[in-house]
């Protein structure tokens, strides 16, 4: 199987020199550059065909590599040919630099050259490059004559100086499928479902289809995904694989992962990327471009530095990227992204893929069946996704920046006063129609076409002035309000029927939030950028939610996996005696307190309580240490850094000699992804059923699917909720030696709206009438347990 190069990959590592430059921010989405494609296509001759794809067969080495790429726009005539490449920016044309416009040529001059190999009785080619200045929408048409020669010997310049990386590639990648194809599965034996999965995984890459799997704790999901992907990697059905992650902490389990399979003698280059404003140097912030040492020349470093790197490291993690940025003095971020058109298992955050004003254009500008995406812990894509694609600006942070231009009294600062006011102008008309119908909040389903039009505007004026200003406070005000603006403008060019327009306006000042209420086409959309998808976590229960809500119901198989620990480890305890909704809390209180002291003064041991909220924890809180002066708690605080989170579950010891009982929020911090094995923890508490607090915007998404399915509030509150309460319950049973108490304080549990979502893990769940029962019955489950093994690990 021949190795795919993009002709845009190609020519941007051939031809790029220099500084590097960051782009500026563009109010440019690809959505919106791919609408401007297609109006400017759609108003060419009936000759002219959208969207060739051209190709061509390059053997280098013993390999071959096929190189090859959509051109924009084709038309053949009697006479030659026309070629267009469409190029949409905010810079006007005339700014573009040298490098620049050297690229965007050797794009199309590759085009010219591939279309005379598929037209041989050609005698020449007219290259025309379109730009598209999105903020003027002004049109810039240059044209080049090229002869059959002038392409050829071009082409074979190009390659001949990537003929070194085609080969480094070529090497990697035998090296890679040698060591793959004996590789063993890096543990001894499967677990319950782990063959089952991997299984599955392979087959799906096969096939190139989506697949749902609810893995529960245990399943090992991780190196059940990762190694038979590899192994089809191996087999070239694939030629990169994107492992995406919503937590760092994630990021290195897949990192252990390929650790352990390395040392089985994988040899594959992996990469894990981190976020701009972390891994870049401290020297780095707040220099200009033109002024940072890591940036000037980076492009005329950044061959050396990628074979150095390339030669002599497999797992490319932070530290190792900071180790090599360094020594060549290029920017970490960058280096990073340039390293990972190199590697074959790329791990990053979701937002890499689906985030529409940060994904990787490098990989995701083009459909490619040569990715595939395996994503962790997937549940949390839904929240995520919404905050992705909704945006919300205000006018309050206006008047301080008038202020702050007030003493300067250049022309620069008239203007940006000038340009200030406009926007405050617009706000204020808005506001004015709250004031007049007496409300202070509204809902409409049109997009703020006005406030877009103004902020537009705006932002073209400030991209022009933040060139030209010096550092000052002023400067940082104004760059940090143009960057709300900018997003804002760019979620309002994908404005569809999945959205909402919130105003809400607060004393004097308005926000104006655009809302997207259901993010699944969007998803759907990135996640066909490539060949298919895995998309996994230890709760996605119910199937046929997360399979609609996540863009994958009409076009995905689901499988869901049994735990692989003994049911009867643990006790599902569901009181019918506690109510818990908002009016009940105070007169259930004495009862959740009972309740809480019978589950922990049953056995000596480290126990969590979940509520849902904050100040609710603190109600139950203050109350259980009233009752059990005796006992030591532990507390989640409202703001915790990584060094506290840390402490708080290092309390949390094996074989403890008193009792500890820690009280967090549920769908916190500690909700998920924290891993107390063994007698870390024998017992979790979850008071209520999780229902995300009434507001205005959950509200809209209630609505929204009600008109849609007719289930609103499921979809809205109860389902996420839900898995807020599976999330937290999967903290006890973390290996197959682990025992304890499960105690669900919310009589709706008990109901079939409820107990229908249960997973099959917990079908001995028990309903208990009365607090004498409670005690009884975990007194008879302690009895029946053994004591928990001192010695507890996992394979």
């Amino acid at each position: 199987m021949a190795t795919k190069i993009g002709i845009r990959q190609l020519v941007e590592f051939v031809l790029r020199k220099g500084d590097l430059n960051e782009v500026k921010n563009s109010q440019n989405t690809a959505l919106a550059g791919a609408r401007i494609h297609r109006q400017l296509q759609s108003s060419r001759s009936a000759d002219y065909e959208s969207e060739v794809y051209l190709k061509k067969l390059v053997t280098m080495n013993d390999t071959d590599y096929i190189i090859s790429g959509r051109a924009d726009g084709v038309q053949l005539n009697d006479d030659g040919a026309l070629i267009e490449e469409i190029k949409t920016s905010d810079q006007a044309f005339e700014d573009l630099t040298e490098n620049t416009h050297d690229l965007y040529w050797g794009q199309v001059k590759v085009y010219g050259h591939l279309l005379f190999e598929a037209h041989p009785d050609l005698k020449q080619v007219t290259l025309q490059l379109t730009y598209f200045q999105v903020s003027t929408e002004k049109i810039t048409k240059t044209q080049k004559v090229f002869q059959l020669a002038e392409l050829a010997t071009f082409f074979t310049d190009l390659i001949k100086e990537y003929e070194y990386w085609l080969t480094l590639r070529a090497d990697l990648r035998q090296a890679r499928n040698a060591s793959i194809k004996d590789l063993p599965f890096p543990f001894p034996s499967y677990r319950t479902g782990q063959r089952e999965l991997a299984v599955a995984v392979y087959k799906t890459i096969r096939l190139q289809k989506r697949l749902f799997v609810e893995a529960p704790t245990g399943t090992g999901k991780t190196i059940s995904t990762l190694f038979p992907a590899i192994k089809a990697l191996g087999e070239d059905e694939i030629e990169r694989l994107f492992y995406l992650t919503a937590k760092q902490s994630t990021r290195h389990v897949a990192e252990e992962a390929v650790t352990l399979m390395s040392a089985d003698g994988l040899s594959l280059k992996s990469i894990t990327l981190t976020a701009k404003d972390q891994i870049r140097f401290p020297e780095e912030q707040d220099v200009p471009p033109e002024e940072n040492p890591f940036m000037v020349g980076y492009y005329d470093r950044l061959k050396p530095a990628l074979k150095d790197l390339l030669t002599h490291e497999d797992q490319i993690t932070r530290s190792v990227i900071e180790k090599y940025a360094r020594k060549h003095t290029v920017d970490p971020f960058e280096f990073s992204l340039d390293t990972s058109l190199f590697c074959d298992l790329i791990i990053c955050d979701y937002n890499y893929l689906f985030d529409p004003l940060v994904y990787l254009q490098r990989f995701f500008s083009d459909d490619d069946d040569d990715n595939f995406f395996l994503i962790d812990e997937v549940h949390n894509l839904v929240s995520r996704a919404r905050d992705m694609y909704s945006a919300a600006v205000s006018d309050a942070p206006i008047g301080n920046l008038l202020q702050l231009a007030q003493p300067d009294k250049s022309q620069a600062s008239d203007d940006l006063q000038r340009e200030l006011k406009k926007v405050r102008r617009s706000f204020t008309r808005i506001s004015k129609i709250l004031i007049d119908d007496h409300v202070t909040e509204q809902m409409q389903a049109m997009p703020p076409d006005k406030l877009l039009g103004t902020l537009r505007k705006f932002n073209d004026f400030v991209s022009d002035w933040l060139q030209q200003q010096k550092p000052s406070a002023l400067l940082d005000a104004v760059r940090d309000y143009f960057f709300d603006c900018l997003t804002f403008v760019k979620i309002g060019d994908l404005y569809d029927g999945s959205y909402q327009t919130r105003l809400v306006l607060d004393g004097h000042h308005l926000t104006v939030k655009e809302l997207c209420l259901d993010p699944s086409d969007f998803l759907d959309r990135s996640l066909s950028l490539g060949a298919g998808a895995v998309l996994f976590s230890a709760t996605l229960s119910p199937m046929d939610y997360y399979q609609d809500v996540l863009g994958g119901q009409a076009n995905s198989i689901a499988y869901q996996l049994p735990s692989p620990f003994p049911p009867k480890h643990q006790a599902i305890l569901v009181t019918q005696y506690v109510q818990t909704t908002y009016h009940e809390r105070a007169h259930s209180e004495p009862a959740i307190i009972a309740s809480l002291q019978a589950l922990v003064t049953a056995k000596t041991g480290n126990y969590l309580i979940f509520l849902p909220s904050y100040g609710y924890l603190m109600q139950i809180k203050t109350a259980f240490e009233a009752a059990n002066p005796d006992i030591q708690t532990v507390t989640q605080e409202n703001a915790m850094d990584g060094a506290a989170r840390q402490a708080f579950l290092d309390q949390f010891q094996a074989d403890p000699d008193q009792t500890l009982v820690g009280f967090c929020v549920l769908g916190g911090i500690f909700s998920e992804g924290i891993d107390l094995r063994g007698d870390r923890l024998i017992g979790v508490a979850i008071v209520s059923v999780g229902l995300p607090g009434i507001n205005p915007e959950t509200n809209l998404i209630r609505d929204y699917y009600d008109h849609n399915n007719g289930q609103g509030f499921a979809y809205a509150y109860q389902l996420p909720g839900m898995n807020n309460v599976l999330q937290a319950a999967g903290r006890l049973i973390r290996s197959s030696h682990d025992t304890g108490i499960i105690l669900l304080l919310d009589q709706r549990f008990a109901s079939r709206r409820y107990t229908d979502l249960f997973p099959p893990h917990w079908r001995y769940f028990q309903t208990i009438q009365s607090l004498p029962q409670l005690t009884a019955t975990i007194d008879n489950f302690w009895q029946q347990t053994e004591a928990p093994n001192e010695n507890k690990t996992d394979a």
